[in-house]
């Protein structure tokens, strides 16, 4: 009885380590074909490059949605986080896919008739699921981690960058607060002017994720102003914030 035991709990471990935490082939197709700007503050995607390799990213995509809920209710809450946030972003470049090259914003699919945030397009988690749902059904209900804004990437200009990498539950907090220095780093959708804080629509579209908003800023106040004045404005709170215009461009690497 004991050597049954030892087997079946055994049994369980090796099936609860199938599944690739390393996202190794998401993992690959990134780092091939992300394509950084402005010393790592910002990216575009080389999408012609990974049409090439749509059936690596089917697979892995096809490995996403092979995982349910009992599955994943058994990870650590980075492994989830992880997960959830590669799906996303994964799931993002395959609906752009499916029209490119005839497509120059997301917003191509509609915004009422199919929509490309709200159509349930994929299987993840044992159900048909929108990439609306991964975002504000799970990500932000659940975990409650404003960071999740700089890592899930909407295939535009003014979305906070699509990483070079995957996201894994070992580096997780180390990769968000990066994704959050870098997006606030970029001088072309966060910045500090004429004494007013002009920050992107995310701040302002979420504003509940990031409260006490004005305090939010101050520990990157370094990454927003290069003068001291600033940096002390944004620190103390009292810079007057501004939302700039979202580009909702394709952030297509050019060919």
């Amino acid at each position: 009885m004991r050597l049954s035991a030892i087997l079946f709990l055994a049994a369980l471990n090796a099936q609860a380590q199938t599944f690739d935490h390393a996202h190794r082939p998401w993992d690959a197709l990134l780092k091939r074909h992300v394509v950084l700007l402005d010393g790592g503050k910002a990216s575009q995607l080389h999408y012609a490059g990974v049409a090439a390799e749509r059936h690596a990213l089917k697979a892995y995509l096809d490995s996403l949605s092979k995982v349910d809920k009992k599955e994943f209710e058994a990870w650590s809450r980075p492994e989830q986080m992880a997960f959830l946030i590669n799906a996303y972003n994964g799931f993002t470049v395959e609906k752009i896919l499916m029209r490119y090259p005839d497509i120059r914003s997301i917003w191509d699919f509609g915004k009422v008739f199919g929509n490309p945030f709200r159509d349930e397009f994929f299987m993840l988690l044992g159900s048909r699921r929108s990439l609306d749902w991964i975002e504000h059904e799970v990500l932000r209900k659940r975990y409650r981690e404003p960071r999740i804004h700089f890592a899930v990437n909407c295939a535009s200009v003014g979305c906070p960058m699509l990483r070079e990498e995957a996201y894994v539950a070992a580096r997780l907090e180390a990769q968000l607060e990066q994704q959050a220095r870098r997006f606030l780093s970029d001088r072309t959708r966060n910045r500090l002017r004429d004494g007013r804080l002009e920050v992107s629509r995310i701040f302002d579209w979420f504003k509940e994720d990031f409260e006490p908003r004005e305090k939010y800023f101050a520990p990157y106040a370094d990454a927003l102003s290069d003068d001291d004045k600033g940096r002390e404005a944004i620190s103390s709170g009292k810079a007057v914030l501004r939302f700039l215009e979202y580009d909702w461009s394709l952030n297509d690497a050019p060919r």
